[in-house]
């Protein structure tokens, strides 16, 4: 039998986006109520966290199949006890970490992800903060003429932008790789608030649509600076058993690669999303 809903304590981490949740064990069987209240505070913040949870893989798949379907990442194998579930490392030996920028997943997917949860099993002893930006906040702050001008505009997502910035992600997945593409609204609407969030990322929006990369660009850089100003983000500092679940549908992330020397080991699960409007 699941337990009574839990008094969840809510700290918000910035004024833009972010809120640690406390005052539950996610290893414990948690009430329909719970779970439901747990995504009110996911829609309201975008991004939610958790401490001290060191769910084991098939544990933290279960918990995300609360909140949708679980999907494979599209180019790394799961974990052989939990497939939907990958490792997001970085080791010693190495210099260049996995996603090392600003983007939102896979948005060259026609259906990108809902969201994602990533808990941390590895941190090193300083460093490898991720940070989180508002694609609400971001819209919100734009003019009028400008928001006129970017909302019949749509854009060319690509897998093949990250091989110029090559992050871990494409040196794992070496030559296997192929060229995914999908247009998106550069503007989007979320299908359960119902507010509009800048749909653009550095990592993988390549052009507006009718238009060519060398057209596109000028208008583009702005959106990537201006979506990553200071007011716009927060910062989550890992431990052990801590768990980020961000809304991939208005939220932005970024990992910070200032550890070198140390390890750090993640696990990843992805929840199925729809197609962007």
């Amino acid at each position: 039998m699941n337990r009574a809903d839990p008094q969840l304590e809510v700290r918000p981490l910035a004024g833009a986006i972010g809120a640690e949740i406390h005052g539950i064990d996610l290893r414990s069987p948690l009430a329909d109520a719970t779970v439901a209240r747990i995504r009110e505070i996911w829609l309201q913040h975008s991004v939610i966290f958790f401490r001290d949870q060191p769910l084991p893989p098939r544990d933290l798949a279960a918990f995300a199949r609360r909140f949708g379907e679980v999907v494979h990442y599209p180019f790394l194998k799961g974990l052989d006890e939990a497939p939907e579930v990958i490792a997001v490392a970085k080791l010693e030996h190495e210099r260049v970490n996995f996603g090392g920028l600003w983007h939102t997943d896979t948005a060259y997917l026609e259906r990108p992800p809902m969201g994602t949860m990533l808990v941390a099993r590895e941190v090193p002893p300083y460093g490898g903060d991720t940070l989180f930006a508002s694609g609400y906040a971001a819209h919100e702050a734009l003019s009028d003429a400008m928001k006129r001008l970017l909302d019949p505009l749509r854009a060319v997502n690509s897998s093949s932008k990250a091989e110029k910035t090559r992050t871990r992600e494409d040196r794992k997945a070496g030559e296997e790789r192929k060229v995914l593409e999908a247009e998106h609204p550069v503007v989007r609407t979320h299908p359960e608030t119902g507010r509009k969030a800048l749909y653009v990322n550095f990592g993988h929006t390549l052009r507006f649509v009718g238009m060519t990369e060398e057209e596109s660009a000028g208008l583009l850089a702005y959106l990537f600076e201006h979506q990553a100003r200071a007011e716009f983000t927060c910062r989550f500092r890992w431990e052990p058993g801590s768990i980020a679940f961000w809304d991939n549908r208005c939220a932005l992330h970024n990992p910070i690669n200032d550890y070198h020397g140390h390890r750090r080991i993640m696990h990843r699960v992805t929840l199925a999303g729809d197609r962007p409007q």
